[in-house]
C-alpha cells in the first residue's frame, strides 16, 4: 500500500514537472515574440538555428536583447524562489524571502556608495561613454556589498545556535544598511539619486551575454548546494531538535543553506537588482500545488514556477505593442500578493 502511494506520488510529481516545463518553455517563446515589435515564431526559430532574415533588425532585437533577457528571467526567478523556500525552511517563517539575511541590503549598500558618493555608475561621460561600464561598474559594487553582508551573517552563525536569533540578527544587518543608504541618499545630488533608483526598480535587461555565462554559473553553484540539503531542510521542518536526533549536524547544514540562499539572492541582486516578492511567493504556490513539504520534490518545482513567473512578470513589464516599460518590481508585487493571500487564506479556511 505504501509502495503504492509512494508510485502515485511521483507519477503527480513527474506530471507536475512536465506540465511546468511545457509552461516554461511557452513562456519564453512569448518573450521573444512579443514586444514594442512583433516578431513571428517561425522567424524566431530560423534565427535561433542561425539562418538568415531579410529583416536584419529582427536577429539583432532576438539575438542582443530579447533572447539574454529571458534566459536572465529564467536564471533569475529560478534562483530568488529556491532562494525563499529554504529561508523558509530554515527560519520556520513563511513570509521570510531570501533577503532576510540583509543580502539585498547589502548589495544595495554597495550601488548606492559606487553611485551617491562617486557617481560612476549612471555617469557614463566618466569611462567615454560606454555603457557597459554603467553595467560593469554595478554589478561589482552590488557583489561586493552583498559579499561583505554574507561574510558577517556567516561569522555570526558560527556562533549564533539558534536560527530565530540568526534571523533577527539578519533583519538588524538589512536596517543597519538600508540606514545608511537613507543618509547617502540625502545629502547627494539630484542626478545620482535618480540614478540609484532606477537600480531599485529591478531589471532583467541590463545582463549582457557576455556576462550570462557568469550568472548561470552562480545560479548553477547555489542550486545545486540547495538540491544536496534536501534531507536536512526536510529534517528542520520537524524542529531543530528532531533533526539533531536523525545525526543531522545543524551548524553546519545552516551553514549550506545559508551560503546557497545567500549565493543565489546576492548573484541575482548584483545582476539584475533587487527584485522582490518572487521568493516569498513561489514557495507558498509549490506546496499549494503538490500538496507536499518534501523538499525533493520541492525545489524542482519551485524553480520551475520560479522562472515561469520571473518571465511572465517580465512580459508583462514589456507592455507588449508599446513603447512603455514598467518597473519590474511593481510588477512582481502585482504578481505575487493575491498569490500570497490566496494561499495564506486557503490553509486557514481549509484547515
Amino acid at each position: 500500500m505504501v509502495k503504492w502511494k509512494n508510485k502515485n506520488k511521483f507519477a503527480f510529481s513527474f506530471i507536475i514537472l512536465l506540465l511546468l516545463l511545457m509552461g516554461m518553455v511557452g513562456v519564453f517563446l512569448l518573450n521573444l515574440t512579443l514586444g514594442s515589435v512583433e516578431i513571428p515564431l517561425s522567424d524566431i526559430v530560423s534565427i535561433l538555428l542561425g539562418k538568415e532574415l531579410e529583416k536584419n533588425t529582427w536577429t539583432t532585437i532576438i539575438l542582443n536583447f530579447r533572447l539574454p533577457k529571458a534566459l536572465t528571467a529564467t536564471l533569475a526567478g529560478s534562483a530568488l524562489a529556491v532562494s525563499g523556500l529554504q529561508m523558509q525552511t530554515l527560519f520556520s517563517n513563511p513570509l521570510a524571502g531570501p533577503f532576510v539575511l540583509g543580502i539585498n541590503s547589502g548589495a544595495s549598500l554597495g550601488v548606492a556608495l559606487a553611485v551617491l558618493t562617486t557617481g560612476a555608475i549612471g555617469t557614463s561621460t566618466l569611462l567615454g561613454g560606454l555603457g557597459i561600464w554603467e553595467n560593469i561598474g554595478s554589478v561589482l559594487a552590488a557583489s561586493l556589498g552583498a559579499a561583505v553582508v554574507l561574510g558577517l551573517v556567516l561569522l555570526v552563525s558560527r556562533y549564533v545556535s539558534n536560527s530565530t536569533t540568526l534571523l533577527i540578527v539578519g533583519l538588524m544587518f538589512g536596517y543597519g544598511t538600508s540606514s545608511i543608504v537613507s543618509i547617502l541618499l540625502y545629502f547627494s545630488v539630484a542626478e545620482r539619486i535618480q540614478s540609484y533608483i532606477i537600480w531599485t526598480f529591478g531589471s532583467f535587461s541590463g545582463v549582457t551575454s557576455s556576462q550570462l555565462p557568469i550568472l548561470a554559473t552562480v545560479v548553477i553553484l547555489g542550486l545545486a548546494i540547495a538540491s544536496t540539503m534536501t534531507k536536512s531542510l526536510n529534517a528542520l521542518l520537524l524542529g531543530e531538535i528532531y533533526a539533531k536526533s536523525l545525526g543531522i549536524k545543524i551548524q553546519q547544514s545552516r551553514l549550506w543553506i545559508i551560503a546557497s540562499a545567500s549565493i543565489l539572492a546576492g548573484g541575482v541582486t548584483a545582476f539584475c537588482g533587487p527584485i522582490s516578492f518572487l521568493g516569498v511567493a513561489v514557495p507558498h504556490l509549490a506546496r499549494s500545488l503538490l500538496k507536499t513539504s518534501n523538499h525533493r520534490q520541492l525545489i524542482p518545482v519551485v524553480a520551475m514556477l520560479g522562472a515561469i513567473l520571473a518571465l511572465f512578470a517580465n512580459l508583462v513589464a514589456q507592455l507588449p505593442g508599446s513603447q512603455l516599460v514598467l518597473p519590474l518590481n511593481s510588477v512582481t508585487a502585482l504578481l505575487g500578493t493575491p498569490i500570497v493571500t490566496w494561499v495564506i487564506l486557503r490553509r486557514r479556511f481549509l484547515g
